[in-house]
């Protein structure tokens, strides 16, 4: 069954996007939830002149989102957390990531953030999707409380 996303969903595809899923997981989920639309042949004529359209403010959209991420790679973040030696007391996850980077004067949603959960002081790096095509590698240092 194909269908048209109608905003990014994870693990499936971005807004606009057409695929292929399972029939159940699309009449089911995907279109009550308002996630997607069928992909009749007229819903793709319709796509297609829309993403035409929409082309060139696409590619400011990309350069900001570009600039943002050289900003970001300047940045040196370090986390503060309780820890008994080496082993944190809880964790840090992306939430904290958010967090810190607001702190510094860049707001980004923790849901575009990827690092996983981390228990250990240390270098580690967090992936940031700016955009479906700008991702930057953050380097980020957790260290212990004193």
């Amino acid at each position: 069954m194909e269908i048209i996303l109608k905003q990014d969903v994870q693990n499936l595809g971005f807004k606009d996007d057409v695929v292929s899923v399972k029939p159940g997981y699309g009449r089911n989920f995907l279109i009550p939830q308002g996630f997607a639309s069928l992909a009749t042949p007229s819903a793709k004529k319709v796509l297609a002149e829309n993403l035409r359209q929409r082309a060139h403010k696409e590619a400011k959209v990309v350069a900001d989102a570009k600039a943002t991420a050289e900003t970001l790679k300047a940045l040196e973040i370090k986390i503060t957390a309780k820890a008994g030696g080496e082993k944190l007391f809880g964790s840090v996850t992306n939430i904290d990531i958010a967090e810190a980077l607001e702190k510094s004067g860049n707001a980004i949603d923790r849901k575009f953030i990827t690092s996983g959960i981390v228990k250990r002081t240390g270098k580690y790096n967090a992936s940031i999707r700016l955009h479906r095509d700008v991702i930057v590698e953050l380097p980020y240092e957790i260290v212990a409380e004193k």
